[in-house]
């Protein structure tokens, strides 16, 4: 693997879930919107509950100054209402990491990349897209081991990569 694949490849930041974001840290890089992945990011995979610990934390965050938009590559049928009761605009069949949905969050959140963080639990799809955009991008690890069967199969090759980014302490 090159070294411009695996810069590509490589999130800014490495956590153990959303709610481990540093807010204050974000605002002093200059981050003023939050895109957030959908499935195993904000919620388990095929769940679409509002939580109430997720619903206050973004509502604090949006509360805190951050635009919130969610890009996801399910359809609106499925993750529509999720976003309602969220009360956070949403960009849906996102073919992410194509960048066409992450430009068009950028146009709802009314910033550049240099003021957007993307957080989503997926290198192949999230982070590679942030970064393909120019967007701060933070991995977090999937909520739960359910996942949709094609991005099981690409777990594998994911977790090689992580590997290797670790060994070569590129993941923060």
């Amino acid at each position: 693997m090159t070294a411009a694949i695996l810069k590509l490849l490589t999130p800014q930041q490495h956590l153990g879930s959303i709610y481990e974001l540093d807010a204050a840290g974000l605002h002093a890089l200059g981050i003023r919107g939050i895109i957030f992945d959908m499935d195993n990011t904000l919620v388990p995979w095929n769940d679409r509950a509002v939580y109430p610990r997720l619903a206050s934390y973004l509502a604090r965050l949006a509360e805190k100054g951050f635009r919130l938009c969610i890009v996801s590559n399910n359809s609106r049928e499925r993750g529509g209402q999720l976003a309602l009761d969220l009360g956070i605009p949403a960009v849906w069949y996102a073919v992410k990491p194509r960048r066409r949905a992450f430009r068009k969050a950028l146009q709802i959140l009314d910033l550049t990349a240099s003021e957007t963080a993307v957080v989503g639990d997926q290198i192949f799809t999230d982070v590679l897209g942030g970064n393909r955009l120019g967007l701060y991008t933070i991995l977090v690890t999937p909520i739960n081991d359910k996942e949709f069967i094609w991005t099981r199969m690409i777990r594998c090759l994911e977790r090689f990569v992580l590997k290797r980014l670790q060994r070569q302490g590129r993941l923060k």
